[in-house]
């Protein structure tokens, strides 16, 4: 077992740091996109509704409504395409999964700020 994570942190190489962000929490995430021989950033923004995993095999799920039809996209956090994650909001959630959410349109599925120091 201990062979496994040696081995592991050997291949790991440079972490990027990321603000912490949680459930509720409106995120911007500046991906990488390969579209032939050509390499493009693309932002994702929306909704955290759910984060998994431990240590450095962490994912999170991000949601968005896209011309009334919800988008949902899974990003791992040691992913080398993801270049970037910005908190735009700090959301105010009871729950550390917002699967209701799904269910929900218009005002209903606002999420309340929550005051940062």
């Amino acid at each position: 077992m201990d062979l496994i994570k040696i081995a592991e942190q050997a291949f790991a190489g440079e972490k990027k740091e990321f603000p912490a962000f949680k459930s509720g929490d409106t995120v911007t995430v500046a991906y990488r996109i390969k579209e032939g021989n050509k390499e493009r950033i693309q932002e994702f923004r929306g909704d955290v509704i759910r984060i998994s995993g431990s240590e450095d095999k962490k994912r999170f799920t991000v949601r968005k409504m896209s011309n009334g039809v919800g988008v949902e996209r899974i990003f791992p956090m040691d992913s080398p395409f993801v270049e970037k994650i910005t908190v735009n909001k700090y959301g105010k959630v009871r729950r550390a999964k917002l699967y209701y959410l799904r269910d929900l349109t218009g005002k209903k599925a606002r999420i309340p700020e929550r005051r940062v120091k």
